[in-house]
């Protein structure tokens, strides 16, 4: 089993969300976070550095059986790239999940996935 991160832009989801259905991936956790990636944009205001501010980005979090692994990424990385891929599309996270209990009967493992 494994957890998989994705850090998209914001505009990115609607086209991820039904990539993700279209591949029957269907179980996700979607929230709103702000971040600052590889990009460094200091600038000077009135004679002070100011630092890097966040933009606002989503994060998806997908755990899946080993076999989606790949669907499930290729699903992302289709559909939030943009133009080709430019910097600031996002990144993903690929993470062991040691395990996955079901709270309403208390299945385990991938069945509970």
């Amino acid at each position: 089993m494994k957890m998989i991160v994705a850090i998209i832009q914001p505009d990115r989801l609607d086209p991820v969300r039904e990539a993700l259905i279209r591949a029957e991936i269907t179980r996700i956790t979607v929230s709103r976070c702000a971040g600052r990636g590889r990009a460094q944009e200091t600038y000077l205001y009135r004679g002070e550095v100011v630092p890097p501010t966040l933009h606002p980005q989503v994060r998806l979090e997908i755990a899946c059986n080993d076999a989606f692994v790949e669907i499930t990424v290729n699903a992302i990385l289709g559909a939030a790239r943009r133009d080709g891929g430019k910097t600031g599309d996002g990144k993903i996270f690929i993470l062991p999940l040691e395990e996955c209990i079901r709270i309403s009967n208390g299945e385990r493992g991938g069945e509970a996935i």
